[in-house]
């Protein structure tokens, strides 16, 4: 499954991004399941807020590693709708 440029992602209640201090590193929390994330799923799931679209979090995300969009564009679709299809993301 693979999330749309359109597509305004948000983490449902209960989901949370969390830094774990004794792991120095991102956690991604859910009823009763946890991901360990790296920084790269850490940083486009900051950006996950309920207003940006996906697009939005590409272009920011273009941005911010100085990077071209259409580098990053399908991997950062394709992890917010694998995300999406485990329901640790809603849109």
């Amino acid at each position: 499954m693979r999330a749309e440029e359109t597509d305004v992602p948000r983490l449902p209640r209960g989901v949370k991004l969390k830094y774990d201090q004794v792991r120095e590193r991102h956690v991604l929390l859910a009823p009763e399941r946890a991901f360990d994330i790296d920084e790269t799923a850490a940083a486009v799931l900051e950006l996950v807020d309920g207003q940006r679209t996906c697009g939005q979090i590409v272009d920011e995300l273009a941005l911010r590693f100085d990077e071209k969009r259409e580098v990053i564009a399908d991997d950062v679709r394709d992890m917010i709708g694998d995300l999406i299809a485990r329901r640790v993301i809603e849109r």
